[in-house]
């Protein structure tokens, strides 16, 4: 017997020294802590890897950051939550349930359309409430949109199965007898196929408008989009308290239970290699070495550090189609606002002209359109008693000279709106407010162009047409983000740090 127990106390010595100094954890350096970086460093210290993440800037979530002032607490990134599959599937994936971090509501009305003086369409909690708003308006517009839905839903399912989880190596991931069948909707764009039996222009626009998620003009958009319908009206609009924000830190959380090390106020400035690998990356503080690299920083700007080793010119980049650029408001009020909802689009002006000013002339738009936002009628903990927050978006190009005197222009715009339409005059409520443009997405994010979403999914920038996932030269090097695929926006950033790392994990890197 105390042979048997000296044998089984050997057995373990071998076993720690082959694993812990023979077989030492792989190493992975992840540059930006936006939500692919995040996702992706879930994903690898899963899998084994010994992970860092190193943040340029002082604080998590890369655009989901937050802006805190005098008790006023405000996401100065996302702030719709669309698509909650995408998120139950990143926490699941690891034993875990999107209530173990953050908490969800559901919200009813989804939103607010605003299209004149008293003149406004709410967005209710569920398809059929829809249906019936749509018919009331336009007769005989239920039944044509139910059957669009129908068509949305069914395109969901097979993007969410078998186009978005991929990455974008090649051409024979888009092949599939679904996806086949539906050829004719990488044709036709979305505009076409809505307004081929919705005629009334309100209902064309709020039809039209979720595609603007994607980047891009609902002319140029394929048809087979128009699941990010069926992620509108389908799945329905929520909220996690706390604001994104929440969402972010519940994701380091998750990380950091996977023992994931983050660092802030890193900001990489110089990437070492030797032939087709990179050694090591370099901050103010330090160096750090490691055996796979993965940026989740912007994809042009990372690009720059890797100099004959990149995979696109900056030739590229500029004639690469962006989604829009924004001017960004964070406004404290010292009363509630009365005549809105927590989400307002204001579509009281021309679409297509303001659509243009983005995609086409880029100049700064004459009447644009505009987003609202007071977070605070649904979470009362971002404001004091009694005071509410604002956030308001104006999308516009990318590459536009924008400064405070541009913003303060265009804010005056807001509340003119507002009180034209809603009767409601807030210049008088205001304690204070911040502004955020263009220079400021350059400089704070080193976001290319000073986008603030991505690159848009047009046909030419669909799938295998979009910035890879790989570097070419370097063997060890990957990226992930709103640049590469599946494309802009949040559940998208969840599923391309998946991506990015299922491909590195078959690879065995």
């Amino acid at each position: 017997m105390a042979n048997v127990v000296k044998y089984l106390s050997n057995m373990k010595i071998i076993v720690y020294f082959c694993t812990n100094k023979l077989l030492k954890l792989k190493k992975v350096v992840i540059i930006g802590s936006g939500f692919s970086s995040l996702a992706s460093a879930c994903y690898m210290a899963k899998a084994g890897y010994e992970v860092v993440v190193l943040e340029k800037n002082e604080q998590l979530g890369g655009r989901a950051s937050l802006m805190e002032i005098d008790g006023f607490r405000f996401d100065m990134g996302p702030s719709w939550y669309w698509m909650p599959d995408v998120f139950e599937r990143f926490f699941a994936d690891f034993g875990k349930k999107v209530s173990d971090y953050y908490q969800l509501e559901k919200l009813s009305p989804a939103y607010r359309v605003v299209f004149g003086e008293n003149d406004y369409i709410d967005i209710e909690d569920s398809p059929e409430k829809i249906v019936q708003t749509f018919e009331n308006i336009e007769k005989g517009s239920g039944k044509h949109l139910r059957n669009f839905m129908n068509g949305a839903q069914e395109n969901y399912r097979i993007a969410m199965q078998n186009l978005v989880y991929n990455p974008g190596i090649s051409l024979l991931e888009l092949l599939s007898v679904e996806s086949a069948k539906r050829l004719n909707l990488f044709v036709k764009n979305i505009s076409q196929q809505v307004r081929a039996n919705i005629k009334n222009p309100k209902l064309r626009s709020i039809l039209e408008f979720p595609v603007l998620f994607l980047g891009a003009k609902p002319n140029k958009t394929p048809a087979f989009y128009n699941f990010m319908n069926h992620a509108d009206f389908g799945l329905g609009t929520w909220y996690p308290k706390g604001g994104f924000n929440a969402v972010a830190l519940g994701m380091v959380k998750l990380a950091k239970e996977l023992g994931v090390q983050f660092f802030v106020n890193e900001e990489v400035t110089e990437i070492n290699f030797t032939e087709n690998q990179v050694k090591n990356v370099k901050t103010k503080h330090g160096i750090y070495e490691a055996d796979v690299f993965i940026s989740g920083a912007d994809y042009a700007h990372t690009e720059k550090l890797l100099h004959k080793n990149r995979n696109y010119s900056e030739n590229y980049w500029q004639k690469k189609t962006f989604a829009p650029s924004s001017f960004l408001y964070y406004v404290a009020f010292n009363r509630k606002v009365q005549h809105l909802l927590h989400h307002n689009l204001f579509f009281d002006t021309d679409f297509e002209e303001h659509a243009k000013e983005i995609y086409d002339t880029k100049v700064l738009p004459k009447k644009p359109l505009f987003y609202a936002n007071f977070s605070s009628k649904t979470d009362d903990s971002l404001s004091p008693e009694g005071k509410e927050i604002g956030f308001f978006l104006i999308p516009v190009a990318v590459d536009l000279e924008d400064n405070e005197e541009i913003h303060e222009q265009y804010f005056q715009l807001i509340l003119d709106r507002i009180k034209k339409c809603t009767g409601e005059d807030l210049s008088d409520a205001i304690l204070f407010k911040k502004s955020f443009g263009v220079t400021d997405f350059k400089e704070r994010y080193h976001s290319c162009r000073g986008n603030a979403y991505g690159l848009a999914n047009t046909l030419l920038q669909t799938s295998v047409l979009r910035p890879s996932i790989k570097n070419k030269i370097l063997k060890n090097f990957f990226y992930t983000g709103q640049l590469t695929v599946p494309g802009p926006g949040v559940p998208p950033a969840l599923i391309s740090g998946k991506v990015v790392t299922d491909y590195i994990l078959k690879r065995g890197v």
